[in-house]
């Protein structure tokens, strides 16, 4: 997947300058971006501020590594079993 150009607190910017009231073709124009990149910005970040987005992140990064240490726990916990049922 591409990286944006803009910064999550940029991409907010640009989405409040549109809920101030100026037209989203209008606020496009000025960014250079599509009208459907602002509106896949505003279903995914509509409502945020930079701290509930940086917190989101966070959680994110968290879960990911959650993730890994239970598929690593998981794995080795099957190679155990696998071991133990040699045996017997």
């Amino acid at each position: 997947m591409r990286k944006s150009r803009f910064t999550e607190s940029q991409i907010l910017a640009i989405l409040s300058e549109g809920e101030t009231g100026l037209a989203v073709a209008e606020v496009c124009r000025k960014h250079g971006i599509s009208s459907a990149t602002y509106y896949q910005w505003k279903s995914k970040f509509a409502g945020m501020s930079v701290n509930e987005l940086k917190r989101v992140k966070e959680l994110e990064a968290e879960n990911a590594r959650l993730k890994r240490m239970y598929a690593d726990l998981a794995l080795e916990n099957a190679a155990i079993k696998d071991v133990l049922s040699r045996k017997l």
